[in-house]
């Protein structure tokens, strides 16, 4: 089975990825509030929200560590893969998904993404109904339907979420999408040599420090949701921003696992094409 680009292919591929990463500097209005420090976003918010935020950044918290209960199976993203290869009858596993190749990947994470987007809008219009006294429950479905599709997309790209570095990189994944454009070239620096052998002290690190990683996501997500508590009203809001919230969420993971998985291809090429000579020779 052949499932390897050309470097030409990948080379192309990288550079529109590049193209994404400089066009991720705009805010919606909501977003630049979000820059607004906490302790005036306090006030500003009711006591159930803080506390349901609180409940949030646990929550968070306990995926980086454990996994938790957001934990997908990954059987069912893997048929998906198949199925798009031609292969429906073959069952893959995450190793055999890292290989197949980019347009099959990019396909099938752009319809998983598709199709939580609609389940984010169609979540925020009925928990929009009774503003603040429903919003409550909108606020861990968000977070779980955000991890659940950057999971999906991980397994899309041939990487374990159950993994807890694959878990911290899904974490990154959350919080870029939501971070001003210093925030996301500071992540985009920190990602660019996850992979490399000298980081794997660094991610435990990371993991135990997981409220330094979530924090402005639980800003921005705090003020996304005070315009959603007007009873009524908040249907089409809700609809509006869980639907953009959970896009750029997918969007993000997208790009940064492509990436990952091209500049995974182009170092092998480049291993490959080393090592030619020597084999020449024998």
């Amino acid at each position: 089975m052949n499932t390897m680009e050309s470097q030409a292919e990948l080379e192309q591929a990288l550079q529109q990825i590049k193209k994404w990463e400089k066009n991720q500097g705009g805010l919606m209005f909501w977003d630049k509030l979000g820059r607004i420090p906490f302790m005036i976003l306090d006030k500003m918010t009711p006591k159930m929200i803080r506390n349901k935020l609180g409940v949030v950044l646990n929550e968070l918290g306990r995926f980086i560590q454990s996994g938790g209960t957001y934990l997908i199976s990954s059987k069912a993203v893997l048929q998906r893969l198949a199925k798009e290869q031609g292969q429906a009858e073959q069952e893959l596993t995450i190793s055999q998904a890292s290989q197949l190749p980019l347009q099959v990947m990019n396909k099938t994470a752009d319809s998983l993404s598709k199709n939580r987007s609609n389940w984010a809008a169609l979540q925020g219009a009925t928990t929009g109904i009774g503003g603040i006294f429903t919003i409550s429950a909108d606020i861990p479905a968000m977070i779980g339907m955000s991890l659940k599709i950057l999971q999906e997309i991980a397994l899309c790209y041939g990487y374990d979420p159950k993994d807890p570095k694959e878990r911290l990189f899904i974490m990154k994944c959350l919080q870029f999408a939501s971070s001003d454009v210093v925030g996301k070239k500071s992540i985009l620096a920190e990602l660019s040599d996850f992979d490399h052998a000298d980081t794997s002290k660094e991610v435990f690190s990371q993991m135990k420090g997981w409220h330094e990683v979530i924090t402005t996501y639980r800003d921005n997500f705090g003020i996304k949701k005070l315009f959603q508590l007007i009873p009524v009203a908040g249907i089409a809001f809700g609809a509006f921003t869980n639907h953009t919230a959970l896009e750029s969420v997918a969007e993000a993971g997208k790009m940064l696992y492509r990436k990952r998985r091209i500049q995974e291809r182009l170092q092998e090429l480049q291993q490959a094409e080393s090592s030619s000579p020597s084999l020449e020779k024998m």
